[in-house]
This record gives structure tokens, sequence and C-alpha cells, in this order.
């Protein structure tokens, strides 16, 4: 989806895109949306999804929760990815998972390494959750 220049999608071009491309994207059970821009903009624009996910790459600090409170407030799930990186990052996952709770009580927290495979089965188990039954991960 072209955004024209703007730095976020909206629910305008969302759905444009979905009837540009219906015939294609039926039958899917899962769709991601991933908004453009960074952790400030594309939190305050409903684009129809039935929650939020927000990625934190352990090379961004674990801080982010602290100073983008309004996504992480929104957000479903919290994936930390590249924790592989941990030894070589300044990043501590209990400072980072603290700040998220204390924006979001409820909020689920998964630990991600693609190159490694970690938490890649709970990733997938979260998402083959009816949206209703969504609910917190042991931290």
């Amino acid at each position: 989806i072209l955004t024209g220049g703007a730095c976020h999608l909206d629910a305008r071009q969302v759905d444009a895109a979905l009837v540009e491309e219906g015939d294609r994207l039926r039958g899917l059970d899962v769709l991601f949306i991933e908004n453009v821009g960074n952790l400030i903009c594309p939190t305050s624009y409903d684009l129809g999804e039935d929650f939020k996910i927000v990625l934190l790459s352990t090379a961004e600090g674990d801080d982010k929760p602290f100073k983008y409170p309004a996504i992480f407030s929104k957000a479903k799930v919290t994936v930390l990815t590249k924790v592989d990186l941990l030894p070589h990052v300044d990043f501590d996952v209990a400072k980072c998972i603290a700040y998220a709770r204390r924006v979001n009580p409820g909020i689920d927290v998964l630990q991600l390494s693609a190159t490694r495979g970690d938490d890649i089965d709970a990733w997938l188990d979260w998402l083959r959750q009816p949206v209703a039954e969504v609910h917190t991960v042991a931290p």
C-alpha cells in the first residue's frame, strides 16, 4: 500500500487495498498489516485490525516502552526480537518487560530469535488462538 508520502497508513488505504486485492486474499486466516513510520504515528490510527502487535528489537534498547507508551498500551503483545544478540547489546529484558507492563499490565511478551528459533513455536501458538481467547502468556 503506498502512503503517498504520509508517515503512516490509515483505514481508508487498508480498505481500498483489501477491496482491490479481494479475490487474492479470500480464504486467508491471518493478515498482518505493517504500519510504516515510527512507534508514535501509527499508534493513533485504527486500521480495522483485531489487535495491535509491537515488535521491539533488542538492538533498539530496553527503554522503548517508557519512551513510546502509547503503542505499548494499545498492543496485545510485545515481541522482543533478536534475543540472540542479548550477550552483545545493552538490553535489560526484565526492565523492558516491567516498562511494558507498567503501561499495559495485561500485555503478552514473547522473546524471539529467528536465527536460533527461540520461542517461535510459542509465537505461532499465540497467533493460532482465536481473537476472543488471546490472553497473557507467562513472562
